[in-house]
């Protein structure tokens, strides 16, 4: 067996899997479970202005990407899927998640149009 990129891509693809399962099914634990919403639909690091209303759709996108992780995982062990087949699953699951994700942060935090409102600060007269 020659050693090529081909073949170092193939193995990072595989290795990778099993982190990215990881964090995905501990992100639904935490939703579902731990009832922390902290990692909700996060743009820039700030949480929406409700997020128990995202938290059902973002804990099930995890659980189910984090599961068809884990089962091509598996697949891959046992040799019941040929390459083309498990590195298609994986890479379909990994940028699905990814748009995904995406979408959901997009919806949850909507952009608005125009200027700015400042807040108006109420003046008080002191004599």
């Amino acid at each position: 067996m020659v050693f090529n990129p081909s073949i170092a891509m193939t193995w990072i693809l595989f290795l990778a899997l099993f982190p990215i399962s990881f964090v995905w099914l501990r992100r639904a634990y935490r939703i579902f479970i731990k009832k922390n919403y902290s990692e909700v639909a996060q743009k820039k690091g700030v949480a929406p202005k409700n997020p128990q209303k995202w938290a059902p759709v973002v804990g099930l996108l995890n659980l189910v990407a984090g599961a068809v992780c884990v089962y091509t995982i598996y697949t891959v062990l046992m040799g019941l899927a040929p390459y083309d087949d498990w590195s298609a699953m994986a890479g379909t699951t990994i940028w699905t998640k990814l748009f995904a994700d995406f979408i959901i942060r997009q919806q949850a935090h909507p952009f608005q149009f125009g200027k700015k409102k400042k807040q108006e600060e109420k003046k008080t007269c002191t004599a």
